[in-house]
């Protein structure tokens, strides 16, 4: 399975002209705290892997990649920036607490991280995908 989404994440942003941008999410499971439900999909889930293929297949056709810091991306609006956690009504639902923007809580987190990717590549650092050798 995460061969297939590293693929399809790594065609669109090739397709596109974009570059990938992923949270680094190094520690994520002695940080969360889920219930016994969640945290067994949690655990079962390798996000560590398709971060890898996704770092791999970027590389090779040069799609540029980085990683950028979790913090707030589900609290803070991608609209007006205000971060609130009660902002984030449900899994599925983000309100903003300031502008009133309303949005799945997916599509607000995913603006979060690309604004945090396009600034990262602004501010000039490279990717954190190894060289490969030849």
């Amino acid at each position: 399975m995460n061969h297939i989404v590293s693929k399809t994440i790594v065609t669109t942003a090739e397709r596109t002209g974009s570059g990938i941008a992923l949270e680094d999410l190094t520690g994520i499971r002695s940080r969360v705290r889920l219930r016994k439900d969640q945290r067994t999909t949690l655990h079962s889930w390798s996000f560590r892997q398709l971060a890898a293929f996704v770092e791999y297949k970027a590389k090779r056709a040069g799609v540029p990649l980085v990683y950028v810091d979790p913090a707030y991306t589900s609290q803070e609006c991608s609209e007006c920036r205000h971060i609130d956690r009660l902002s984030r009504r449900s899994q599925a639902e983000f309100a903003c607490r300031a502008c009133g923007s309303v949005m799945h809580a997916d599509h607000n987190a995913s603006r979060n991280i690309a604004r945090k990717g396009e600034a990262a590549w602004i501010v000039g650092r490279e990717s954190r995908v190894p060289a490969t050798s030849t």
